[in-house]
C-alpha cells in the first residue's frame, strides 16, 4: 500500500468485543502498515486498550458512540432507534467519505439494515447479498447468500449469480468463473419453482455467464464451481454446518492422537502436516464476508471470532477498497446487462 486508507470499526460489535476489535486492529497493521482506523465505540471502553504512543494509537482515532446494537436486536428496532450506535456511525462514516469501507463484527440483520438504508444498493440490484470464501480440492469459491435474504425468487437468484461472477473475477482473479444453483439435485425438475425458473433465465439470460446448472451439497468442497448460489437460508445453514463439521475433525484429531502411545507419537511425527490441515480448514482464514450490491463496501465478521480472524475481515476489506471493487461491480453489471440486451436485440 502506498497511499493511506482508512477504515471505520464498530469496535462494539462482536461477542468478545471491544478488545477482540483492538486487538484484530494491532495485527491487521502488520500486514496493512498504511491503514488507517476510525473506531467507533464508547469511548472510556476503548482507549484502555491502545497503548499510548504504540502503531495502533499512531494510526488510529476514536470516535465516541454511547450506544450499542445488541446481538438480539431486531433490524427495524435497530434502524429507527440505532443512529447513536457504534454500528450506524461506522456506516455513516463511510457515506460520507471519511471512511473507504466498514467492517463490524455485530448483529447481521441489523447491520444489513442500515448498510441498505444508509448507502443504498448498487442500480440493478434489488437485493444485497452475503458472500464469502469456501475452501475447496480445487481452491476456493464464492458462495452466496449466506444469510441475509432467507427467502428468494428467481429474479434474486439471478442477481446473485450475476454478483457472484464478479465478485469470483475480481477477488479470485478468474476469467470466467463457473457458476452453479445450489439444489437437492442435479436433474432439472428438482428444487422449488423459483430455483427452477432461476435456471432457466440464466440459461435464457443472453449473459455472458458461465452457467453450469444445479449442484449439490458435497459438490461444495468438491470445488464443482466457482460461484454457488443459493438462498441465504439454505446458504447459512451450509456455511455453519461446515464450520461445525470442521471444528468436529480437529476434535476427532485429538482424541485419536491421544488413545495411545504410538498415537502420541504419530501426533509428534504429523505435526507439519497437522499444522497444514489445521491453516486450511480454519474458518478464521476465511472470515469477512462481503454485503455484496451495496453501494460501498462493508464486511460481515463472524461474531465469535478471536483478533486473528478479525483481522482477516480487515484485511478482505482492506483488498477491496484498494481494487476499487464497487466501481468495477457497478461496471460489470451495466457491461453484462448491456452485452444481454444486444445479444437479445440481434437474435430478433
Amino acid at each position: 500500500m502506498t497511499a493511506r486508507l482508512t477504515l471505520s470499526l464498530d469496535a462494539m460489535g462482536g461477542d468478545n468485543a471491544p478488545e477482540m476489535v483492538i486487538r484484530g486492529a494491532e495485527l491487521a497493521l502488520e500486514r496493512f502498515p498504511d491503514l488507517h482506523f476510525l473506531i467507533f465505540g464508547r469511548e472510556e471502553q476503548i482507549a484502555p486498550l491502545i497503548v499510548p504512543g504504540s502503531i495502533l494509537a499512531k494510526a488510529s482515532e476514536i470516535r465516541n458512540a454511547p450506544d450499542v446494537v445488541g446481538s438480539d436486536a431486531k433490524p427495524s428496532v435497530a434502524l429507527r432507534g440505532g443512529r447513536s450506535s457504534s454500528m450506524r456511525l461506522a456506516i455513516d462514516a463511510v457515506r460520507s467519505g471519511d471512511a473507504s469501507g466498514v467492517v463490524s463484527a455485530g448483529n447481521t440483520g441489523a447491520l444489513m439494515a442500515m448498510a441498505k438504508f444508509v448507502l443504498h444498493t448498487v442500480p440493478g440490484i434489488d437485493r444485497p447479498a452475503i458472500a464469502s470464501f469456501f475452501p475447496t480440492q480445487r481452491g476456493e469459491s464464492v458462495m452466496l447468500d449466506l444469510g441475509a435474504n432467507l427467502e428468494c425468487d428467481e429474479e434474486n437468484l439471478v442477481q446473485f449469480a450475476i454478483m457472484g461472477d464478479v465478485f469470483a473475477r475480481a477477488v479470485l482473479g478468474l476469467q470466467r468463473p463457473s457458476i452453479g444453483l445450489l439444489n437437492v439435485g442435479v436433474e432439472g425438475q428438482k428444487g422449488h419453482e423459483h430455483i427452477r425458473r432461476a435456471a432457466t433465465l440464466l440459461r435464457e439470460s443472453g449473459m455472458p455467464l458461465d452457467f453450469r446448472g444445479f449442484v449439490e451439497g458435497d459438490d461444495i468442497g468438491a470445488g464443482t464451481v466457482d460461484v454457488i448460489v443459493t438462498d441465504g437460508f439454505t446458504g447459512n445453514v451450509a456455511l455453519k454446518t461446515a464450520e461445525g463439521t470442521a471444528k468436529l475433525i480437529g476434535l476427532f484429531l485429538r482424541e485419536s492422537f491421544k488413545s495411545s502411545l504410538l498415537s502420541r507419537i504419530g501426533y509428534l511425527l504429523s505435526q507439519p502436516a497437522i499444522k497444514r490441515l489445521r491453516s486450511r480448514v480454519d474458518p478464521r482464514r476465511y472470515n469477512g464476508a462481503m454485503f455484496l450490491g451495496l453501494n460501498g463496501i462493508v464486511i460481515k465478521s463472524h461474531g465469535g471470532t478471536d483478533a486473528f480472524g478479525f483481522a482477516n475481515a480487515i484485511g478482505v476489506a482492506a483488498d477491496l477498497c484498494m481494487q476499487g471493487f464497487i466501481d468495477r461491480i457497478k461496471d460489470e453489471i451495466q457491461n453484462l446487462t448491456l452485452e444481454a440486451s444486444n445479444q437479445k436485440a440481434a437474435a430478433l
